[in-house]
C-alpha cells in the first residue's frame, strides 16, 4: 500500500528526497496498511535536533476499540544526525519546507519520503498545468498511429 500526496508537487518545487521512518503506535500501522491515512495537508518541522511529521490524519482502526490512537497527533520521524543538520541548515536559511512526498512500506516498516521543496507561484502553477496537458495530447496522439 502506498499512500501518495499528489497535491505536493503540484504546489511546490521538489529540490531533494530524503526517506525517514515513523514512530508509530499499535494501531496506526494497522490503518496505514488498509490505506486510511492522508497526508496532503502535513507538513515536517525540525525542533531540538529531531524531524515532527504534523497534521497527518491517519483514521482510527476499526478493531482497535480503547487502543487506538489520537489522528492528527505529532509523529517522530527517524534521519541521521547528518541528514537532519543538513535539513536543518537548508530550511533555515534558503526558506525550504518539508513535505511528505509518499508513505510506503519497505520490509514491513513504514517509510515517509520527504521532500525538501520551495513554493510555486500561481505562473508556475499554470504551465505545470500546460505541461501535464502537452504530454496528455502527444500520449493521445501515439495511441491512434
Amino acid at each position: 500500500m502506498e499512500i501518495v500526496n499528489r497535491q505536493a508537487t503540484f504546489n511546490y518545487f521538489v529540490e531533494d528526497t530524503y526517506e525517514a521512518g515513523i514512530v508509530l503506535k499499535g494501531t496506526e500501522i494497522k490503518s496505514i496498511r488498509a490505506g486510511k491515512c492522508n497526508i496532503k495537508d502535513s507538513y515536517a518541522i525540525i525542533k531540538n535536533n529531531e524531524v515532527y511529521l504534523l497534521n497527518t490524519h491517519i483514521s482510527p482502526y476499526e478493531k482497535g476499540n480503547i487502543f487506538n490512537h489520537d489522528e492528527t497527533r505529532t509523529r517522530k520521524l527517524l534521519l541521521n544526525k547528518k541528514e537532519i543538520l543538513k535539513l536543518n541548515n537548508k530550511l533555515t536559511l534558503e526558506g525550504y519546507t518539508l513535505i511528505p512526498l509518499k508513505i510506503y512500506f519497505v520490509k514491513g516498516r513504514a517509510k515517509v519520503l520527504l521532500g525538501v521543496c520551495k513554493g510555486k507561484k500561481n505562473y508556475d502553477k499554470r504551465e505545470s498545468i500546460k505541461e501535464k496537458d502537452l504530454q496528455r495530447e502527444m500520449s493521445k496522439n501515439t495511441k491512434y498511429r
